[in-house]
């Protein structure tokens, strides 16, 4: 099952990794795909200074936890992602958060699910029809249904 990344998700897997999210990120290559835009790389250099306080990690250990993190991730260019896509999905944030675009552009693109923990962006997605998105809990769930078969 391919899943696009959203930031939020990244970053909680840093600050914890040994969480359910860490555990799903770092752990489940066996039965996901995670892409995300590159755009989340310049997210976590812009908030290095804060993941650093927050992890109390020296940079060298921070380094190694991101790596750690998203050594399971392709990072997609958002210009490889067609303009049409970038327009629709544009189109369907303007009244809920215009700066997950490219997430949500990449996810139509590549035909799957935005894994993201911003009930927000969910539920104003969810309340107009549309069903590409999946919750922590609904893919822990569905990581555990797929470790016991």
């Amino acid at each position: 099952m391919r899943i696009v990344v959203d930031t939020n998700i990244v970053f909680s897997g840093i600050l914890n990794s040994s969480s359910r999210i860490g555990h799903i990120l770092i752990n489940s290559k066996k039965h996901f795909e995670f892409f995300t835009c590159n755009f989340l790389e310049a997210e976590i250099s812009k908030h290095q200074g804060k993941l650093l306080k927050l992890t109390k990690l020296e940079p060298y250990e921070l380094a190694e936890l991101q790596k750690l993190v998203t050594a399971n991730i392709i990072f997609i260019n958002e210009q490889l992602i067609p303009p049409v896509e970038m327009l629709r999905a544009e189109t369907l944030l303007m009244d809920i958060d215009i700066n997950d675009t490219p997430f949500v552009a990449l996810t139509n693109y590549l035909d799957c699910k935005l894994w993201t923990g911003d009930k927000v962006l969910i539920e104003g997605l969810r309340d107009k029809g549309y069903e590409h998105t999946i919750t922590t809990s609904e893919l822990s769930q569905l990581l555990s249904e797929l470790e016991i078969r």
